[in-house]
Order: structure tokens, then sequence, then C-alpha cells
């Protein structure tokens, strides 16, 4: 399959949008030989945080000597960011490779009435990695889920610890829109007899999983419950957090940028403590530098220091509010906003977290027929109109932003990762003179 043809069908199978169940890809990993039970696994889920999570659990068995694969998404840039060994994404004559084996494996299924419909682009893609992982001989996998937990493609495995980070409000209309059925459809990834370790610290959220644990007898490990403590303290260099279990004490200071990120840390740390009585041996001081040197892009992302810009994917209300805060105590002054946002996302909340961080905001849409275009997001909130600008496309909206900064004033791209893939493909393509930046050569 050329890398054209590769593209074709990954393209056609996000024609079928979203399809909620198991029965198809359970079929394709059964005539595959089962890929997904010849390596242990951890399996993430949350509304936020899971990404973050499962990077730093990536760096942690890697730091051990561990060969890892790692599926996370969505990507920004390439789709094969999604599938990594070790931290190097999956060749694309592998990658190519896989998609052609998968496809002649569907038309056959679906011809002897083994599946039904076809593969969708979050399944297709899910099967690749299981299958990459197992060829490549990963000695664990971790997994992020895509959406939910119950139905998602990636609920095929039985991981030696579930994971929940956290439960918020986002994919409502598949979801369900309360808390304690958001957190009924993460909790579907809980396994009988498997750890489960969760940092979710609502209580109505929390009771929907301790009751999932209860019925199948899985031991549950609340990161920020009794018996463990979690603490920060400021520093010219950032916050360093200091996190108490069992008998260890962590003190450490994450790669990523946020106070969320200190106890998403927490979160990996007791991930990897659980793992280590399971007979991973694990040592607390590369558990640190795993937490010190983890990367995961687009997610409060210093870009640039001069300008300063910094990307973020955020999405939803609860991660607004994140970028809000770090903003306003890392920064503190107006920044240039370039927004965007699916259609539908409650723009109203995210916008109101956001918006008035800005001097001015330029109203913008990547190219996908999900995205929200500028002029819909400029009718649902219109006291910010003086401070608009509508461009069509994020190139424009990029170049607007650069303008307008002059080189001074602070730069926020943020709203959708579909957004910060398509600035920094454009920052790629047009070289722009502005200096990339180490997290840590900035002072914040």
């Amino acid at each position: 399959m050329s890398s054209t043809s590769c593209q074709r069908y990954l393209e056609q199978a996000q024609l079928f949008g979203v399809r909620l169940g198991l029965e198809n890809i359970r079929a394709v990993l059964e005539s595959f030989g089962r890929p997904h039970q010849s390596y242990p696994a951890v399996h993430v889920a949350g509304t936020n945080g899971k990404g973050s999570v499962c990077a730093m659990l990536d760096q942690v068995f890697r730091l051990h000597g561990f060969k890892t694969g790692l599926y996370t998404s969505p990507h920004l840039v390439d789709v094969r960011e999604r599938i990594k060994i070790n931290g190097r994404m999956i060749p694309e004559e592998d990658f190519c490779r896989l998609l052609q084996e998968i496809e002649k494996k569907e038309k056959r299924l679906k011809k002897a009435g083994l599946i039904t419909g076809s593969l969708t682009f979050f399944e297709i893609l899910t099967i690749a990695a299981l299958l990459y992982f197992r060829e490549k001989k990963v000695d664990l996998a971790v997994l992020e889920v895509g959406m939910g937990g119950r139905f998602d493609a990636t609920n095929v495995v039985s991981p030696q610890v579930s994971v929940i980070t956290t439960i918020s409000y986002d994919h409502q209309q598949y979801l369900g829109d309360t808390l304690d059925k958001i957190a009924f459809e993460k909790a579907g990834i809980i396994k009988e007899n498997t750890p489960c370790v969760c940092g979710v610290k609502n209580r109505i959220a929390l009771q929907v999983i301790k009751k999932k644990c209860q019925e199948l007898q899985a031991p549950l490990i609340e990161v920020f419950g009794q018996g463990r403590k979690f603490s920060w303290k400021d520093s010219r260099k950032g916050p360093i957090f200091t996190f108490q279990s069992n008998s260890q004490t962590y003190r450490y200071q994450p790669s990523l940028p946020g106070l969320h990120q200190g106890e998403n840390a927490a979160v990996a740390i007791t991930v990897a403590e659980v793992l280590k009585e399971r007979g991973w041996k694990l040592n607390k001081n590369e558990i640190i530098k795993a937490i010190a040197t983890a990367n995961w892009p687009g997610r409060l992302e210093i870009f640039s220091s001069r300008p300063l810009i910094i990307l973020d994917g955020c999405h939803n209300e609860a991660g607004a509010r994140v970028v809000r805060d770090y903003v306003k105590t890392r920064i503190n002054q107006p920044v240039i906003l370039v927004f965007a946002v699916m259609k539908d996302k409650d723009v109203e909340k995210i916008a109101r977290w956001l918006f008035p961080l800005a001097s001015r905001i330029i109203l913008t849409r990547p190219a996908l027929e999900r995205a929200a275009s500028p002029q819909e997001i400029a009718s649902k909130i219109p006291k910010y109109r003086p401070k608009y600008f509508l461009e069509e496309d994020v190139a424009s909206a990029v170049r607007l932003a650069l303008t307008l900064s002059g080189g001074q004033i602070p730069i926020l791209i943020t709203g959708s990762l579909f957004l910060v893939g398509e600035a920094k493909k454009f920052f790629s393509a047009y070289g722009q003179t502005v200096r990339r930046a180490k997290a840590s050569s900035v002072a914040f």
C-alpha cells in the first residue's frame, strides 16, 4: 500500500465518524491471533490528564531500560505520532504495511459476516498499534483511551493496572450529561481483580468508580485519598511538588508546566508503585527523573521565547481553567489569543476562562468539518466583539498574531489540539523567525 493509498483508507474511515462498541475490533484482533494479549499493558482513561500520565509512565519504563509501546490520541501533525516504540513514532513503511493488512482482513471478515459495517478511524489505528507492539516485542504497552472507556476500542486489553485520571464534562453527547454518567463510562475500563489507580477528586464521580471496583473486586488506589499527602511550593523555576505515598516521599518538578501536571505526576508515581508491587523492578530516583524529563507536546508547550508563544490543546472547561491559572500566575500580562474550537464544545464555558486573558482575540478554524467557524464563535460571545479578529484559516491567524505581537506581546494558541497541530505545521513550513525554547530555559 502506497502512502497515498494508506491516507485514502484512513480518510474513508473518518467518514464513518464515532461508533462505540467492541464487537468489530474484537473480531479483527481474534483473526490476527490476539496481539493485545502478547504483552503487559497499562490502560489510562480520564477527561483530562490521561495523555500526560501516559507520557510520564512511558518515560518511567524507558529510563529503567524497558522497551515500551505508547498509543495516544489525537495527533498534532502526523497521524503516526499516535504509535510509538521507545519514543519513536512508527516508520511510514511499517504503518502502511499494517494498514494494508488490516484493510484486507476487514474485507474478508465483512464478506464472512463476522463484522458489521466498516472499521472506524480509531479502530484501525488501535489495531495497528496493538499489532506493531507485538511485532516489536515490547515489554510494556501504555494505552490511552480515546473517548470514554466502556466502549472505547482500547478496552479490549486486560491490563496490569487500570488508571482513571480525572472526571469532568466533555463529549456529553456520547458519555452523558452528568458527572456520574461520565464516570460510569470511564469506569468501564476497570477489570476484575485488577488494581485501579484513581486521581479523581469529585465525590459523585468517585462514588461511581468505587462501586464498580467493589463489584469487580478490583483494588482501588486513590491517589489523593487517605494515607497519601500531596503539596507544592513555588520557586523561581516553577512549582516543586511533594507526594508522600505509603513509606516513600517524592519531591519532583515536572518537565511539563502547570500545577495540574504535579497532580498528573502523582498519578503516574502511584501507578509505578503499584507495578513495582507486582514485580516490576523500578526505583524512586529513576521515577523522579522520568517526571522531570517526560515530553508531551501541545500541552502548555512553550514553543518560542521571543515572542513568547504558548500552545495548549485545551478543549473543555476544565482544561481552559488550567490554562487560565497558568497564564495568570506565570505570565501575568495580557496575551494575544488565537482561538478555535469544535462545534460540539461548550464555547461559552471555555471562553469565560480564556477570553479575559487577551488584549486581542483572533478567532479561526482548523481545516475540519467539525470545527466551528470564526463567525459562529463570535456570535456566541458577543461581549468580546471589540477585541475580535476573524481569520478563516490557522496560517492567517498565526501571521496576524505575530504581527500584533511585534515580538513583545505573548501569544497563546489554544482551544483545540487540531488548532495546535496546524499552528505547528505553519511554523515548520514557513520557518518563522521565532526563537524555539526549551521549557527549562524559560523562567516560568
